[in-house]
């Protein structure tokens, strides 16, 4: 019988689920952008502000920038907690990401 001891954060399963989940917000928002820029030739201010007036449009784009932004985080995080193995490196290169 093989005993492992089971060592580190535990969230592995969970971020690559979110990193899923907001890769697929993401496409979604893109895909329906490009659409509407392909059934929109003239994209003027006032085409811009029209679309942006409609509170669903708005809600999908905060979501959309928050998706962007948990996504990148949640894959550079993955990347120096890897790549980094010093604590106090990984530590500063963290606030830098958060600072950035």
């Amino acid at each position: 019988m093989v005993n492992r001891i089971v060592v580190g954060a535990h969230y592995g399963l969970s971020d690559w689920l979110i990193q899923r989940v907001t890769a697929v917000v993401m496409a979604v928002g893109s895909s329906a952008l490009a659409v509407y820029f392909l059934l929109h030739d003239d994209m003027g201010y006032d085409r811009w502000t029209a679309l942006f007036a409609s509170q669903p449009v708005r809600a999908f784009a905060l979501l959309f920038m928050l998706s962007l932004f948990y996504h990148a985080w949640v894959g550079v995080r993955d990347i120096v907690m890897d790549y980094v193995k010093p604590a106090g490196v990984r530590l500063v290169i963290h606030v830098l990401v958060v600072l950035a």
